[in-house]
């Protein structure tokens, strides 16, 4: 062969292999823009330097962003923290559209950053910790999914998942020692978009009306990136729900990113979803237990309390989740279980006997065959009372045959039911005298005469005695407004507190 019909041969081939190319390429085109791989649109109010980035670099921005990206692999693994995060700021200028270097940004900021710094000290002792260093990095990886995260990649579930993970996780669980210092700042941050000590009205911000409440709306669409219509769905579906507490956001954004899951449904992984459903029937719960703030007055404090108008919402979210996730049923049942052993005793201490008798009976037709209390097959279905129950859901955490902790339960009790009158819960109060009521006598038949007559407890009125001078004592008890209050509740006057001895105190009507 010479060498001329060797180069046309060889030429042929090589047009043969660029025309299959092509075609190759445009398969590959095509799948890149379904899987949403392809990013031709310029980035719209990007900083100069990530534009520049973005242009200049072309195609060498990805093999930059992957040393980088190993490289802050390293020094995570190596513990520094502080170098890694400037790392992971150049990927994310390098790499904007790749949502897990923001995932992984904000997680290093709120997780790994933030508990290398202490408390602060407080000059008063009886004050909470203060974390204000710990606070400043998780609001930073709070902010840096929701604002830069989220504005580059509006569509991601993973992120959404993360910012709702974050309000319910990091903020919302007693996991971290500074969680409470973290909802303080987080309540006080929500007080400006819906004002100070009274119960957010997001129906006001939906259709603002007056300048306040316009200003108010849009600092909570511009600086939270939260829409108040949508806000107002979810606290129809799921509430109502209290805005200045973290698990309401966490239901929040899980509810947004289950919507972009359902907009682009061929770019969803199941997990994702799945997870963000059970961050939505979890902070539901938690929202349940302790979603209420309470204004304690005397104080100018808030007190947490459970949110008890949503318990038939709760419920329903789980049984909802057990219905779509097959794989964990088993488990989700046994959660939406205790939520019902749960909601009949918060029902029943609070004094609201009809919805606790009610959702006894559901417990029990839900769950014919297994008890109402764990570990005590004397409580099955039909075996027990509602007043039944309820002590014992108290004495199976106390040990129920412990002289020492059924006084202090007692106690416990009967104190929570002086400040529900000071705090105007009436309900509350008899709710938790009653309790501690149904206590004392399930001990004393439990452990029999012959013990009885050995270590017996003293009588409820004693017991309400003591704790009533420790409340209405001026030097360690009480603020006086309160003390008024108290003694005003009870139609007594201080003399019958501190003067001769009585046999009785007058119990909260």
């Amino acid at each position: 062969m010479n060498g001329r019909l060797k180069k046309i041969i060889l030429l042929l081939v090589a047009v043969a292999l660029l025309a299959g190319g092509g075609r190759v390429q445009l398969v590959l085109n095509r799948d890149r823009d379904q899987l949403g791989l392809t990013r031709v649109a310029p980035l719209e109010n990007a900083p100069p330097v990530l534009a520049f980035t973005t242009v200049a670099l072309g195609g060498f921005r990805g093999l930059i962003s992957n040393f980088l990206w190993m490289r802050a692999g390293e020094l995570q693994d190596e513990g520094k923290y502080f170098e890694m995060k400037q790392l992971a700021d150049w990927i994310t200028k390098l790499e904007p559209h790749f949502e897990q270097v923001w995932v992984h940004q904000a997680w290093n900021m709120a997780y790994n950053i933030s508990v290398k710094f202490k408390e602060a000290p407080t000059e008063n002792p009886y004050d909470f910790k203060e974390f204000p260093d710990r606070w400043r990095w998780v609001k930073a990886g709070i902010e840096l999914l929701r604002d830069q995260g989220l504005r580059y990649n509006p569509n991601s579930v993973l992120i959404h998942r993360e910012l709702a993970w974050f309000f319910q996780h990091k903020m919302g669980a007693n996991l971290d020692d500074a969680n409470m210092y973290y909802k303080q700042q987080w309540t006080e941050e929500m007080e400006t978009v819906f004002g100070e000590w009274r119960e957010p009205d997001v129906a006001e911000l939906v259709n603002p009306q007056t300048e306040d409440q316009k200003q108010r709306a849009a600092l909570l669409r511009e600086k939270y990136k939260m829409d108040p219509a949508f806000m107002l769905e979810l606290n129809e579906r799921h509430g109502p729900l209290e805005w200045r507490l973290p698990e309401a956001h966490a239901i929040y954004w899980a509810a947004v990113g289950l919507r972009k899951a359902e907009e682009n449904p061929g770019r969803v992984n199941k997990d994702d979803l799945i997870q963000l459903r059970r961050v939505i029937y979890q902070s539901m719960q938690t929202s349940f237990q302790r979603g209420r703030l309470e204004l304690n007055p005397y104080v100018k404090r808030f007190e947490f309390g459970p949110n008890l108008d949503i318990i038939p919402k709760v419920v329903a979210a789980y049984e909802e989740a057990m219905e779509e996730d097959e794989r964990n049923r088993d488990h989700i049942a046994t959660a939406h279980r205790n939520l019902l052993r749960q909601a009949v005793y918060f029902l029943y201490v609070h004094n609201r006997l009809g919805e606790a008798a009610k959702w006894f009976r559901y417990l029990g037709q839900k769950y014919p065959d297994k008890p109402l209390l764990d570990g005590n097959t004397n409580s099955l279905p039909g075996r027990l009372t509602l007043d039944d129950y309820a002590v014992h859901y108290v004495l199976e955490d106390i040990n129920e045959t412990s002289r020492d902790r059924v006084k202090s339960a007692i106690e416990g009790y009967l104190t929570r039911a002086f400040y529900s009158l000071v705090v105007g819960q009436d309900d509350r109060a008899a709710g938790f005298r009653l309790m501690a009521q149904k206590i004392r006598e399930t001990y004393r038949e439990k452990i029999g005469p012959q013990s009885w007559a050995r270590i017996p407890l003293p009588t409820i009125e004693e017991t309400s005695r003591i704790i009533l001078e420790e409340l209405l004592d001026p030097e360690t008890g009480y603020p006086p407004e309160a003390r008024a209050v108290l003694l005003s509740k009870l139609g007594i006057t201080e003399q019958d507190v501190f003067g001769p001895r009585t046999n009785s105190v007058p119990r909260p009507q």
